[in-house]
């Protein structure tokens, strides 16, 4: 129980962040990713605001066998660069820059942006449900860089 409050706790606070912060404004994510045009810097601020609490936190955590609620931490898993982490961070980053809205702010956004955001979450949910076939389409074919796809 107490796991789940902690939980909805920091829900709850990246929620209140990504508001305060303006990411679920498309216009102004939009503005910092326009560095040759109109470009907004102040989204810098949100990203400072994030990492550098973060570095602090997993420093402390690598100290660690526990967390705070005495359940193991997971030791890092291994970094390498594959197909599949490629074309997603493309696919993240042109959805991003296109439509100004990533994951997180998407939810935030559907309650406040009307239709715009709620068509955007259904295109989401659609690409998730459709890519495990599309996956498994291209794998058959062994022409691809998706063979190494689970």
């Amino acid at each position: 129980m107490l796991r789940m409050f902690f939980a909805a706790l920091a829900g709850g606070l990246f929620g209140a962040g990504l508001l305060v912060s303006g990411m679920v404004d498309t216009v102004k994510v939009q503005g910092w990713l326009d560095v040759f045009g109109a470009w907004d810097p102040t989204l810098a601020f949100v990203m400072g605001g994030a990492i550098i609490p973060m570095a602090i936190a997993w420093r402390v955590a690598a100290r660690r066998k526990l967390s705070g609620l005495g359940t193991p931490i997971p030791s890092p898993s291994v970094q390498k660069l594959d197909p599949n982490l490629i074309a997603g961070s493309i696919l993240f980053g042109a959805g991003w820059g296109l439509v100004g809205l990533c994951p997180g702010p998407a939810l935030a956004a559907s309650t406040i942006n009307g239709l715009s955001g709620v068509i955007f979450i259904l295109a989401m949910l659609a690409a998730m449900i459709t890519l495990p076939a599309l996956r498994r389409a291209f794998a058959s074919t062994g022409k691809t860089a998706w063979t190494s796809a689970r």
